[in-house]
């Protein structure tokens, strides 16, 4: 019996010895070693994506320059009297705005004395005729005769303006009854007074578009904006100057022959 006993004891603990080994195959513990070095590489993998986004942003262009960078080549200038926020931000943040435009072969310059800041076009060579730029974000827009002669009479108006009530005074104003007898004197009469005044009217809302002028209030006055200090260069007006003799010949030239 004690043998028989003893078998069936033995029996059971091989049987729960079997038994133990397979469910310590289940129960295996994870290796640590590699759960952690998971882990480890997920959490690695996570900071290197976030150091990546934070580079991202922080190589970004400030956005109050973005929006000073972008009114600019909106606008092509900034004045303080419309723009006060831009202008101001311009000024404070010149270099950098200027090493924002660089890459476009543009550049910013300011006239603070009246309160401006405009948007120019770079010119690699120092050397190279001003006259013969050119650039595939600006398109040159050449002023006619008409366009050129007022622009001339409105800088005599802005400049005497200046000279009474100094440098950088804004206010300029002038009526357009009063261009219109200047236009006269080198360009003719038409014979028309509504003709003369809606020409006068046209080429101002021209020079309006390029920031010159603005539009007549309700006494048909225009103000005179500070840009034409820099449009109306001496360059520009001895070339004007040179336009208007060679018609003033051509004309004489041309009464001579009928005669």
């Amino acid at each position: 019996m004690a043998g028989v006993f003893d078998q069936i004891v033995r029996q059971q603990e091989a049987d729960e010895t079997r038994e133990k080994e397979v469910l310590d195959q289940f129960d295996e513990p994870t290796d640590q070693a590699h759960t952690g070095s998971a882990i480890d590489a997920a959490g690695e993998t996570t900071w290197e994506h976030e150091e990546h986004v934070n580079h991202d942003a922080s190589a970004r262009t400030d956005v109050k320059l973005r929006e000073v960078a972008q009114e600019l080549l909106r606008m092509g200038l900034l004045e303080e009297r419309q723009r006060p926020y831009h202008y101001r931000a311009a000024l404070v943040a010149m270099e950098r705005l200027n090493a924002t435009l660089e890459p476009l072969d543009l550049c910013a310059r300011a006239d603070e004395v009246r309160g401006l800041v405009f948007l120019a076009v770079r010119h690699g060579d120092a050397d190279e005729p001003q006259d013969d730029w050119s650039h595939p974000l600006v398109r040159k827009q050449r002023l006619n005769l008409e366009q050129t002669l007022l622009v001339a009479i409105l800088r005599q108006y802005f400049i005497a303006h200046e000279q009474e009530a100094g440098t950088g005074a804004d206010d300029a104003m002038v009526a357009v009854d009063e261009l219109i007898p200047q236009m006269q004197v080198y360009l003719g009469e038409s014979g028309s007074e509504a003709r003369e005044r809606t020409r006068v009217l046209q080429l101002l809302d021209q020079l309006k578009g390029h920031g010159l002028v603005s539009a007549p209030d309700s006494h048909e006055r225009v103000a005179i904006r500070p840009m034409i200090a820099h449009l109306a260069n001496p360059e520009n007006l001895t070339a004007l100057l040179y336009e208007l003799k060679a018609r003033v010949t051509a004309e004489s030239s041309d009464q001579g022959e009928s005669a």
